[in-house]
C-alpha cells in the first residue's frame, strides 16, 4: 500500500473519531425546546467551535501519521509531488465539493418540505463529515487505481 493510500485511510478513520466525539460531546449541550432563539444560538456555537477543532485536530493527526508511518515503515513523506498527485487532490477536492453541495441542498430541501432547523442543521453537519469522507475515499480509490 502506497503512502498517499495510507494516509487517506488515516485520515477516513480520524474524521470519523473526531466528528463522533464532537457529536457526543455537543449532544449532551443541546438545548430543550422548539425553533427559539437559543436553538440557532446553539448550533452556531457548535459550528464556530467545530472549524477550530477540525484543523488542530488535522493537524495533529497528520504529524502522528507521518511520525508513526516513518517509524513502521522507514518511509519518508514523499517530497515530490508530481501532477497525477496535484489531479488526484483536485479530483478529491472536487468530489468533496460535489458531496456538500448535495448535503446543503437537501437541507434547503428539508427547509422547503417544512422541517425543523435542527434537521436542517444535522444535515448540514451530516454534509460536512460526508464530504470529508467522500474527499478521502476519492483519492484512496484514484491511488489505488493508479490513477
Amino acid at each position: 500500500m502506497s503512502y498517499h493510500e495510507k494516509q487517506s485511510i488515516a485520515a477516513i478513520v480520524s474524521n470519523l473519531v473526531i466528528w463522533t466525539i464532537y457529536a457526543w460531546i455537543m449532544v449532551g449541550r443541546f438545548p430543550d425546546g422548539g425553533a427559539s432563539p437559543e436553538i440557532f444560538r446553539f448550533w452556531g456555537r457548535a459550528f464556530l467551535i467545530l472549524i477550530p477543532v477540525m484543523i488542530v485536530a488535522r493537524i495533529i493527526t497528520t504529524i502522528i501519521f507521518v511520525a508513526s508511518n516513518t517509524i513502521a515503515t522507514g518511509e519518508e513523506v514523499p517530497s515530490i509531488s508530481d501532477e497525477r498527485d496535484k489531479l488526484i487532490e483536485l479530483r478529491g477536492l472536487r468530489m468533496s465539493y460535489y458531496g456538500f453541495i448535495a448535503g446543503f441542498m437537501g437541507a434547503m430541501a428539508a427547509l422547503a418540505f417544512g422541517a425543523t432547523p435542527n434537521v436542517m442543521f444535522l444535515i448540514i453537519a451530516g454534509a460536512m463529515v460526508g464530504s470529508d469522507i467522500l474527499e478521502e475515499i476519492t483519492k484512496f480509490r484514484l491511488y489505488r487505481r493508479g490513477f
